[in-house]
Parts: C-alpha cells; sequence; structure tokens
C-alpha cells in the first residue's frame, strides 16, 4: 500500500505564495521515481480538477491546467520521494483543497481517475 501525505496548506492573501509537499511513503513504494504524480484541487461545490503534472520521466517536463502556468511549478525530489507544488501569486479563486495522486506508470494523465493512490488533502485558503 502507498500512503501520500499533504502539508503546506494554510490562509494567506491574494498574491501571497505557498508551497505544498506531498510525502510518499509504504512497503511497496521503493521506486517513487516510477510513478507519475499529479496535483489536483477541489473547491466547494466543485469537481476535482487538474492543477499539475509531473511524469516519472528525469526530462524536466511538466503539465498544467492554464488557470496557474506561470505562477505554480511542480517539482519532485526522488531522494525525499516527495512532491512539491510552488504557489505564487495566489489569488481567490484559487482557494480548494489540494491533494496529490500518484500512479507507476510510464505516462501521466489530468484525469483523476487514473491515479491510483490519492492523499487526504490539504487546504489552501487565499483572502482578497
Amino acid at each position: 500500500q502507498v500512503q501520500l501525505v499533504e502539508s503546506g496548506g494554510g490562509l494567506v492573501q491574494a498574491g501571497d505564495s505557498l508551497r505544498l509537499s506531498c510525502a510518499a511513503s509504504g512497503r511497496t513504494f521503493s521506486t517513487f521515481s516510477t510513478y507519475a504524480m499529479g496535483w489536483f484541487r477541489q473547491a466547494p461545490g466543485k469537481e476535482r480538477e487538474f492543477v499539475a503534472a509531473i511524469p516519472r520521466w528525469s526530462s524536466g517536463s511538466t503539465y498544467y491546467t492554464d488557470s496557474v502556468k506561470g505562477r505554480f511549478t511542480i517539482s519532485r525530489d526522488n531522494a525525499k520521494n516527495t512532491v512539491y507544488l510552488q504557489m505564487n501569486s495566489l489569488k481567490p479563486e484559487d482557494t480548494a483543497v489540494y491533494y496529490c495522486a500518484a500512479r507507476q506508470s510510464m505516462t501521466w494523465s489530468m484525469d483523476p481517475s487514473w491515479y491510483q493512490y490519492w492523499g487526504q488533502g490539504t487546504l489552501v485558503t487565499v483572502s482578497s
């Protein structure tokens, strides 16, 4: 079983920054580098939506939803079994519970149903 634990959420003002972390652990999670990792978010009354993804490759490729491009950066530290989401220039519309997700795969996806493992989420609230 794989466990994902998010941290770093909180209450900030518009224009501020936050860095979310997602630490992976578990008996079968011996090769974190082979997992595609994603960040998703869910605002009250809305469906869970894709935010960013980073494949298992080491090419440096990353993917973002249009609304966060240029403001958010996803990265991973395979030695620490951790994926990060650096969020800059936060807006009130970024307010949501943020989840990280993982799947052991050569590819990646924006579809939340594609991912195998999920964290419990961390709340980000951006005040205007």
